[in-house]
């Protein structure tokens, strides 16, 4: 066997295979069918010297269009991260840490979790959040697992609103879980509350909403909120971090479960990962959450110390008393987001969505003076929006990235029928003289 990736030289794999009774490394797989064979050497280009490989890596980077003005949303958001985050992350005891099992050795990692989880209920209103969870599609999956537990109901009211890409991640966790799965419809971008009254019954496990939605538009949480009051299913909300440094915290709107997408929170875009998922909860739902909780306490001389006080997942207790089957807790994203919220304080994250949603409100001003692009949806929204445009997305974005700009992404992607439409995301980072280039630059590419 010539495999040039493998170190041992034919006369150690020769000691192998004798060792353990074998004359050839094929006679290890003559269990597997033939016809599963390869036989043939892999696809594979022949190693390069170190210099060579760096020399081959940087000119298949340069080939990605880094420098093109972000206007890109629809989850992941090019918010700012302060270089500090970069620097306690990359520190060895924070970045090379597993599950913090042994509470005498991992008080730097607790302590930061515990501090994540405080800020997160601050920030949500909620009167307990978890360690974190994997990113906001998932969070919306086991938040409809938590609510199908506490409610022993079988039937989710899911609004045709949130990110589509959620709405297909939580029906791959439902496929075999005989759960029905109610899309709610939208009017004008927008939950149709009407609907709603009439699906409400004694089998709805929980309303799922996104605010703001998928579309930038942020939803009547109080109106929704009064409406699942006096019912026994339980009331889900996703919402942006950032939106909360204005907006009401969802709790305080009648929300039993607040979870979402923490991306914005100091990490960045990276081409789609890694992300955090965070949940926060009402306290009465506390031991039905996924996951794992850190917790204050005191050692035997009183001083203060942080533990894993609540544990539900298979691995720490009876498979069947298990909350949910997930293993990782996200920590080192979930630190990002504590050293982000930290820096940032109360008044920066309130500046940060400030900034936010006056940008993008004004980025929505000077697209519509364009002729040729309309506003299909009206209302209260953050940071992004929809236009209309006279040409496919699709066509438009590609024209767009010529001139130097990410003008956002393309809607027929999820919705066939808004092939002509764009979903345009704003962030505190982008200048009014980016604004103003894009809008520019749109406005040429719709005259040719």
């Amino acid at each position: 066997m010539n495999n040039q990736y493998l170190p041992n030289t034919p006369e150690q794999r020769r000691q192998m295979l004798e060792a353990i009774g074998a004359e050839t490394v094929e006679e290890l797989f003559r269990y597997i069918p033939e016809k599963l064979h390869l036989n043939r050497p892999l696809n594979l280009p022949h190693p390069l010297a170190e210099a060579s490989l760096v020399a081959h890596m940087e000119e298949l980077a340069g080939k990605n269009n880094v420098g093109a003005v972000n206007f890109l949303g629809g989850g992941i958001y090019d918010h700012f991260s302060p270089i500090a985050i970069d620097h306690v992350l990359t520190r060895s005891e924070f970045y090379t840490a597993y599950t913090p099992y042994q509470p005498e050795v991992s008080q730097g990692t607790l302590q930061a979790i515990f501090e994540y989880q405080s800020m997160i209920c601050q920030l949500t209103g909620a009167d307990a959040a978890n360690a974190s969870l994997y990113d906001g599609a998932t969070a919306v999956a086991e938040a409809a697992i938590l609510a199908i537990n506490a409610t022993r109901n079988r039937k989710l009211l899911v609004a045709g609103s949130m990110h589509p890409w959620y709405r297909r991640v939580l029906a791959t966790y439902m496929e075999n879980l005989d759960v029905e799965i109610v899309e709610v419809p939208c009017v004008g971008g927008r939950l149709d509350i009407e609907a709603i009254k009439f699906l409400l019954g004694k089998d709805v496990a929980a309303l799922m909403v996104q605010s703001p939605n998928f579309f930038g538009i942020i939803e009547d949480l109080p109106a929704l909120g009064k409406l699942m009051a006096p019912e026994k299913g339980l009331f889900v909300v996703s919402a942006d971090p950032i939106s909360l440094g204005l907006l009401e915290a969802p709790a305080h709107m009648g929300a039993d479960v607040i979870i979402g997408e923490g991306q914005g929170l100091g990490l960045s875009q990276s081409f789609g990962g890694p992300l955090l998922g965070f949940m926060g909860v009402t306290e009465k739902l506390t031991r039905k959450m996924p996951g794992r909780v850190v917790g204050q306490t005191t050692d035997t001389n009183g001083r203060r110390g942080y533990v894993l006080t609540l544990q539900t997942r298979e691995q720490h207790i009876r498979r069947e008393k298990a909350t949910s089957n997930i293993c990782s807790n996200q920590a080192l994203c979930a630190l990002a987001a504590s050293v982000y919220m930290s820096l940032m304080g109360p008044e920066g994250l309130r500046e940060v969505a400030r900034q936010s949603l006056l940008k993008a409100a004004f980025a929505r001003e000077q697209l519509a003076a364009i002729p040729g692009v309309g506003l299909p949806f009206a209302g209260p929204f953050f940071k992004e929006f929809v236009v209309t445009l006279p040409k496919p997305a699709n066509v438009v974005i590609e024209a767009m990235l010529g001139k130097g700009y990410h003008a956002g992404i393309d809607l027929g992607r999820f919705f066939p029928e808004l092939r002509d439409h764009l979903l345009v995301a704003v962030t505190e980072k982008r200048s009014k003289d980016e604004i103003l280039g894009c809008s520019a630059a749109l406005r040429e590419v719709l005259a040719k």
